[in-house]
């Protein structure tokens, strides 16, 4: 080891038929959309089927923002992170999501949860089209809920993708 600098295990990341393995019964999902200023955080139901927006963290050192997220986790009774992948639009991974799959390797090793990543692409973009047609909402409102919800859109794809067949 080099002088001065601690190495820390890489918590491994889980795909998601792995990740809802893991949960205990009852167990819920944190799906975090992180973005530059702010990390939408949203929650599944305990039967793991739906996913609903809960809420924002604002974007700080890792540490506070594994401290709020393990809190959350804490309080709500999730055994795991899904946390948004931003993949190209063609579907590679390049500097943004190599810097989130880094973010999600450290922040699981710091909250101690088992964490797996999901494609985000256009979420954001979908969700502001949705309060812009449906809700009718003004761009400052929707600045304040459009994290939240696309923390939610992704959570419900990758429960909807990872829900295991009928009868299994």
């Amino acid at each position: 080891m080099a002088r001065g600098r601690t190495i820390t295990a890489r918590m491994p990341l889980f795909n998601m038929t792995d990740l809802r393995a893991r949960l205990a019964p009852g167990q819920r999902l944190l799906g975090l959309d992180p973005g530059s200023r702010t990390i939408g955080v949203a929650l599944s139901d305990v039967t793991l089927l739906l996913a609903s927006p809960y809420g924002s963290v604002k974007r700080s050192k890792l540490s506070a923002n594994a401290a709020e997220i393990a809190r959350i986790a804490r309080k709500e009774g999730a055994g795991g992170l899904v946390v948004g992948l931003p993949l190209s639009l063609d579907g590679t991974a390049g500097p943004a999501a190599q810097a989130a799959r880094d973010w999600t390797h450290a922040l699981s090793a710091a909250t101690a949860l088992p964490a797996a990543l999901w494609d985000e692409r256009l979420s954001s973009a979908a969700v502001n089209r949705f309060l812009i047609a449906e809700a009718d909402m003004t761009r400052r409102r929707r600045a304040e809920v459009v994290d939240r919800m696309a923390a939610a859109y992704m959570l419900q794809a990758a429960l909807d993708a990872s829900r295991p067949p009928v009868g299994a």
